[in-house]
């Protein structure tokens, strides 16, 4: 997988990506001449072709039909993406050119096989012709990918791993003809090494086809949630119609069990509804009319009439979908070093093999030995393993990520979190709950009044208002309210009403000077709710005259801390980070929330427009990761190494959480601060693996070539080698996903 990028580091806004399958690439080699060829079609600005999902984007206003056209001269041939993934071929079907190609070698190989057993193994040694019969059907038929794939890149000005095939094994075959009809098979053939190679190198491809599908098991997963037929309550009766045939605005049927066709809104029925696979929220979550549902989520135990909002494309599922194929489309900055070795790979084989031949040549006069470990140095090279190191561990880390509700938009973003330093916090909404809450209630001493009497009457004042502290008092209240008349408002100051015989104000602090009431009573009590920024209401009984006014009690607000903060913010810690809070409240409420999670640098009253200015000083001294849920958020999200975005829903459902998914390179689908830890986890587990694979796909090849050279490794051992290489990488890639679960169930 080869990273190429235009000159234009910026593209407009209205650049939209194409996205074409491309058939034909076998090694690293093969995606970066296709970058290099759509690169050049006028009007392309930026192109990644990833060797692993086999599809190429495309950023520019070039025709889908010129792209096409790029990539058929480079030797390869592009088609627009099905809007379905096809169902892959059953094995057997997919599997027959390795068969064939086994049974037609198995006779040639035959005699290598029992030499260690049996005392006679030549006996067992097939005639010369018999060998050529058997050997040409697999040279020329079932390896004639390789001849039209090398040409293809013979073509365009460069080479690749169908060449390296093609050449080493085409040597072994023609060297074998020539003793035989020169010497009439008295002298040694290597049909069987041709022909064995051949056979290796089809059954790595096909185990690698095997391996490449289950890296893509989560965008699978994700695409068969979507239901084929959705029930439609049409002219007054209900009709079942194809999944593409609906409509926005359209009235959907949905039963217990089945899954919600499109996202929607609740007109009608209660119910509760599994998100789990879209979001990896464990519980089903309630829904009641007015309510927003998603595409691909389960109806629970009731019948839901829902008024579909978004439909196909511009569904929450169809962008989870999208968002999670471009994470795995993308480009770590570690491939980098694979782009530059890959850019010269081929070249170099071939320059050691034709040494290797010479060597052996003139050194031993042996050409035939020479002929053939140069062979052995061509097959052992072919650069499958390296070009798909990075990305089969990322296609796995993204998916795995995604079914535990984190989805990762770029792969730079999946690599960079490994190395963060710091983990900078928007306060109000991400480490908060974002609205005021009741935090006490304290009825004066002496009043007569309990707790829940003191909030039955405020909340009792305020059941008709829709300002947040009215809306906490009423959420504390027990009791059912009592009904409230000659309501007014006392503009910047408070409320006023009757409840039941009492005239009562509830309000400010300045209010219960203007009425003259004494608040000494519970002066101590709200000093410390003061001292952290938090907000203070009194409420008082005017009696019939001021002389029998008299306080009743005082509310403190605050909003309260997520309640999974405090064991996020400890794992972060355990992890290694530092972590920070951005807020623009005052110091004082920055400073309690501060102390209340442990965080180890508070930044408090920073305006929306400074906070990516701090991110940028943050960087001076290392990757920094901001974490944030809303519009005010984007620039600092942006700004980060990492931008971490806290959705208040899923992608598409409105909200400033929308904006700050763009801006950021990894989105949490719910609100819980313990997936923060958990993404970086992610990061660092897919790292690791990337690194473990890029050691195995450069030491098969460091330790092979010079091996082959020195005539140690035959052509089927160095076959044999090459394909395992490659199976080797996406196996180690695979056990990636048990690793990410067993960290999250941890």
């Amino acid at each position: 997988m080869n990273t190429t990028t235009a000159p234009s580091p910026t593209l407009p806004s209205s650049a939209l990506p194409t996205v074409l399958r491309i058939d034909g690439m076998t090694c690293a080699s093969c995606s970066a001449r296709v970058e290099r060829a759509l690169l050049k079609v006028p009007g392309v600005l930026r192109a990644s072709v990833n060797l692993a999902t086999e599809h190429a984007e495309v950023i520019g206003d070039a025709s889908a039909a010129a792209l096409q056209r790029a990539v058929h001269d480079a030797g390869y041939e592009a088609h627009d993406l099905p809007a379905a993934e096809p169902e892959a071929p059953p094995p057997l079907a997919s599997a027959w050119p390795v068969i064939a190609a086994a049974l037609l070698s198995a006779p040639l190989l035959l005699p290598m096989l029992v030499a260690p057993f049996v005392a006679d193994a030549h006996g067992w040694m097939l005639s010369g012709w018999l060998q050529l019969a058997l050997a040409t059907p697999v040279q020329f038929v079932l390896g004639a990918r390789f001849y039209r794939a090398g040409w293809h890149a013979l073509r365009s000005g460069s080479a690749n791993m169908d060449v390296l095939v093609a050449l080493g094994t085409s040597a072994a075959w023609g060297l074998s003809l020539v003793q035989l009809l020169r010497d009439h098979g008295t002298a040694h053939l290597y049909f069987e090494s041709a022909a064995v190679v051949i056979t290796l190198v089809l059954l790595g491809k096909w185990l690698e086809a095997r391996a490449k599908r289950q890296t893509t098991d989560a965008i699978r997963a994700l695409n068969a949630l979507r239901p084929a037929t959705a029930r439609v309550r049409r002219d007054g009766a209900e009709h079942e119609v194809a999944i593409a045939a609906l409509r926005v605005g359209d009235t959907v049927v949905v039963r217990p069990g089945e899954r919600l066709p499109a996202d929607g809104t609740v007109l009608e029925g209660a119910s509760h509804v599994d998100e789990s696979l879209l979001t990896g929220e464990s519980l089903p979550l309630p829904k009641q009319p007015g309510d927003a549902v998603t595409g691909g989520a389960v109806n629970g135990e009731g019948l839901l009439v829902v008024r579909a909002t978004a439909v196909g494309a511009e569904s929450a599922l169809a962008r989870i979908v999208r968002l999670v194929e471009s994470a795995q489309a993308g480009k770590a900055p570690i491939q980098r070093l694979v782009d530059r070795v890959s850019a010269v790979f081929v070249p170099v084989v071939v320059g050691l093999a034709l040494i290797t031949l010479l060597g052996w040549g003139l050194a031993t006069g042996d050409w035939s030995a020479g002929l053939i470990n140069a062979v052995s140095v061509l097959v052992i090279a072919c650069p499958c393993a390296l070009g798909l190191a990075t990305p089969a561990a990322i296609m796995v880390g993204t998916g795995a990520a995604a079914r535990l509700g984190i989805l990762i938009k770029d792969a730079q973003a999946l690599e960079l979190a490994h190395g963060l330093r710091s983990i900078a916090f928007d306060k109000t909404g991400t480490l908060t709950e974002g609205r005021p809450t009741l935090i006490d209630a304290l009825p004066v001493p002496g009043s007569g009044l309990t707790r829940a009497a003191l909030i039955e009457l405020a909340a009792s004042l305020q059941a008709g208002s829709e300002h947040p502290l009215a809306r906490a008092v009423l959420a504390a209240a027990t009791a059912p309210v009592l009904p409230a008349r000659d309501l007014h408002a006392l503009p910047g100051r408070g409320l006023a009403g009757r409840v039941g015989e009492r005239s009562l104000q509830l309000g400010s602090a300045r209010l219960m000077r203007e009425l003259g009431i004494d608040a000494a009573a519970l002066d101590a009590q709200a000093a410390p709710f003061q001292a952290e920024g938090r907000a203070v209401s009194w409420l008082a009984d005017l009696g019939n005259d001021d002389s029998t006014a008299q306080l009743l009690g005082m509310f403190a607000f605050g909003d309260a801390i997520k309640p999974g903060a405090p064991a996020a913010l400890a794992e972060l810690k355990h992890l290694g980070l530092r972590t920070l809070m951005l807020s623009g409240d005052s110091r004082a409420a920055a400073d309690a929330v501060g102390r209340a999670l442990g965080i180890d640098d508070v930044r408090a009253e920073v305006l929306p427009g400074d906070k990516a200015a701090v991110i940028g000083s943050l960087k001076a001294h290392g990757a920094v990761a901001m974490v944030g849920d809303g519009i005010n958020d984007a620039p600092a999200l942006a700004a980060a190494d990492v931008g971490i975005a806290m959705a208040a829903g899923l992608p598409g459902q409105g909200g400033g959480s929308d904006v700050a998914m763009q801006a950021a390179g990894i989105t949490l689908l719910r609100g819980d601060l313990a997936l923060v830890a958990r993404a970086i986890a992610i990061s660092r587990l897919t790292h690791a693996k990337i690194r473990q694979n890029l050691f195995w796909a450069f030491a098969y090849n460091v330790i092979g070539i010079p091996l082959a050279m020195l005539g140690l490794l035959s052509p089927v051992v160095a076959g044999a080698a090459m394909a395992a290489s490659s199976v080797s990488v996406l196996g180690n890639a695979l056990l990636l996903r048990r690793a990410i679960e067993k960290a999250a169930k941890a």
